[in-house]
């Protein structure tokens, strides 16, 4: 590899401004990217997230009433009806009863309401999703055949969605994607390598980075050094935690605060994005963390052709946005 491509503990990596475009490598894996600010002005047109705000829609098929006729799995319960609900999706890619293409795959509604989107939510109910999240992650992980899970939510048409109404979704399978198989075997070398976690020492770093966005000592949000993606936002917990079932009251009230204002802040932009979390069942080295990956910039022969991503906005600059 090139050998002026710059890691995360470069002294150039604490500046707040770059210029010039640049090569950077992932924390951890042998991924790279190229930050570059000029092109950023080229002629382009990005999907500007357009959303109908009308009310309950008689064809939705999340909305009460709708809801209802499909196979429920869990529900929260509100003073008048429900406030969450997790369903199966009808159109699963596995499912428990293939053995070709195992696992499970559940919708979660996030509302009754067919309006709102997530971050116009309270934060209580936030926090209530993700505690949802948690108890199904449980549930799922009992079955000894599975062994990841990926909790995600895809918002606006080039992010995935297909239905407006707000919600979320969970995959799980029986077998670990090999990048990421990849990833726990780099960060399992490095544990037994310092005795550290890498996650947590890239948090130690980060906290005194121009790209730190958030930070009350329970949660953090930093854009991270090698951003793939215009205004990439990761949220960790401070303290090392392997699965969401670990985060207690205080934390997902915390990671709530931090989501409804980071999405109110890509809202603002009108870019799509998608948010997702990685769970592998039996690995305890792991640090949970979630992505939040807005889509501002489409993909095109470089980054398909060679799998080098070409970032216009440097993460000092998307990090300063989250911070006004």
């Amino acid at each position: 590899m090139n050998r002026h491509h710059y890691t995360y503990d470069h002294p150039r990596a604490r500046r707040g401004k770059i210029r010039d475009a640049e090569l950077r490598k992932d924390y951890i894996q042998d991924k790279y990217v190229i930050i570059a600010p000029r092109r950023g002005n080229r002629p382009h047109e990005l999907e500007r997230v357009v959303r109908a705000r009308s009310a309950v829609r008689k064809t939705c098929a999340f909305c009460p009433g709708l809801v209802e006729q499909q196979r429920q799995i869990m529900t929260v319960e509100a003073k008048r009806g429900w406030m969450i609900k997790v369903i199966t999706n009808k159109f699963p890619a596995v499912t428990l009863d293939n053995p070709r293409a195992y696992g499970m795959q559940e919708v979660v509604v996030e509302t009754p309401d067919h309006r709102p989107e997530l971050e116009e939510l309270p934060t209580d109910h936030i926090a209530t999703l993700f505690a949802v999240y948690a108890e199904r992650t449980k549930q799922i992980s009992e079955n000894p055949r599975i062994e990841y899970i990926i909790i995600f939510k895809n918002q606006g048409g080039t992010a995935g969605a297909s239905i407006l109404h707000a919600h979320s979704q969970i995959f799980a399978t029986d077998f670990l994607p090999p990048h990421l198989l990849d990833k726990s075997q780099v960060v399992q070398a490095y544990k037994l390598k310092t005795g550290r976690c890498v996650y947590c020492d890239v948090i130690r770093r980060e906290r005194k980075s121009p790209r730190m966005v958030y930070d009350d000592g329970i949660a953090v949000a930093f854009t991270p050094y090698a951003s793939l993606y215009n205004y990439e936002l990761w949220v960790m917990p401070a303290r090392h935690i392997d699965n969401i079932t670990q985060m207690n009251a205080e934390e997902r009230r915390s990671f709530a605060h931090v989501f409804k204002r980071a999405l109110r802040k890509i809202t603002q932009l009108g870019l799509p994005y998608n948010y997702y979390f990685h769970q592998v069942v039996h690995d305890e080295d792991q640090h949970l963390y979630f992505k939040i990956t807005p889509r501002g910039s489409v993909w095109a022969g470089v980054e398909i052709g060679s799998g080098v991503i070409i970032n216009p906005v440097p993460p000092e600059e998307a990090a300063a946005y989250y911070r006004k």
